[in-house]
């Protein structure tokens, strides 16, 4: 396939072009939360180019479910842009893989795939942009067309293979992949409030509001609004755990930073949209959110019962664009989160 000239743009035109979590992947060598990520479960028939300059990268030809929550090739669609380097980070000796051109973080490769190559190439969906097959051409990919056949199909059904070192350890052996970004999904009101407090905490990478927690996919805020979808507007917050923990996030600020104790209602806002909860990823975050409540109940601060309900993550539908960021847009615009003491 012939050969094409990929520029990497300055840091400057990359922090405003990529979203926060991008740039720390990309740039600074982060690794996304695993099975809540763009890729990891799509099925979709196209082309994986970098993020930041576009190069080719991978395909779905080659794309699997490697059990692991990232999405996995079982090779590179063009070898030469995939680089390799060893990497001795987090107490484990790994092989980390690079793009040529831009320089940008993929993830890991290991020798623990499926056949014909035997090798698992782990990337962050964060890393990747996806091109459809319908669109290679109007994109400027034609040449890679071919790669797919006379296949006119929107998705495809994967291969399965979830014998590896992430998915399933050995005896007495740690998993060989580890996020180094967390993830935390909150409810507790008007979701312009709480993004408007959160956003700046350190060690808070990223902020989006949404919705989750109702039924039907793909809920708009006119849906939403009406409190018949069941959805709840929340805060999903990425987070480096160095920085600032899952347990500080919910002691010093999210039981802070709304009442808990009213229930399906935040100040003038009622409703089961803007009630109060914390949905978990994880048996772990359970554990946490629980221990949080607790300690929140017998700080002395609210004279009545929590109502704050602790729930598995489901799927979180970002909000509409005019809703990110609003009271950054739009100071002194509606808000009813403060914080206590």
């Amino acid at each position: 396939m012939a050969p094409r000239s990929y520029a990497k743009p300055s840091q400057e035109e990359l922090r405003s072009r990529l979203g926060a979590l991008e740039f720390e992947v990309t740039q600074h060598d982060a690794t996304e939360p695993p099975f809540r990520n763009r890729f990891w479960d799509n099925h979709d028939v196209g082309l994986y180019v970098d993020i930041v300059s576009g190069e080719p990268l991978f395909s779905s030809v080659d794309k699997f479910d490697s059990g692991t929550g990232w999405p996995s090739f079982t090779k590179p669609v063009e070898a030469e842009n995939v680089l390799e380097k060893t990497d001795i980070s987090h107490g484990m000796r790994r092989v980390e893989v690079r793009s040529k051109h831009a320089n940008s973080h993929l993830g890991h490769v290991f020798d623990d795939g499926p056949r014909p190559t035997r090798l698992r190439y782990c990337i962050n969906s964060a890393s990747l942009r996806f091109i459809p097959v319908s669109q290679l051409e109007a994109q400027g990919y034609g040449e890679y067309r071919a790669l797919f056949g006379d296949a006119h199909a929107t998705a495809q059904a994967p291969l399965v293979d979830h014998d590896n070192a992430c998915a399933v350890p050995g005896p007495g052996e740690a998993a060989s992949c580890e996020a180094t970004v967390e993830e935390a999904v909150l409810a507790g009101g008007c979701f312009w409030g709480m993004e408007e407090i959160l956003r700046r905490v350190p060690g808070v990478i990223e902020t989006t509001v949404g919705y989750t927690g109702g039924v039907g996919s793909s809920p708009k805020y006119e849906q939403v609004k009406t409190g018949r979808t069941g959805h709840a507007e929340a805060i999903r917050v990425l987070f480096d755990p160095k920085r600032i923990s899952y347990e500080q996030l919910l002691d010093e600020w999210f039981f802070k930073m709304h009442d808990p104790t009213t229930k399906d209602q935040q100040g003038n806002d009622r409703g089961s949209q803007y009630r109060s909860a914390i949905f978990v990823t994880s048996a772990k975050q359970r554990e946490l959110a629980e221990q949080a409540k607790q300690q929140a109940q017998t700080s002395g601060r609210w004279k009545k019962p929590i109502v704050t309900e602790i729930v598995e993550a489901g799927p979180f539908t970002p909000a509409e664009d005019y809703h990110q960021k609003y009271l950054e847009k739009h100071p002194g615009g509606y808000t009813c989160h403060f914080m206590r003491g």
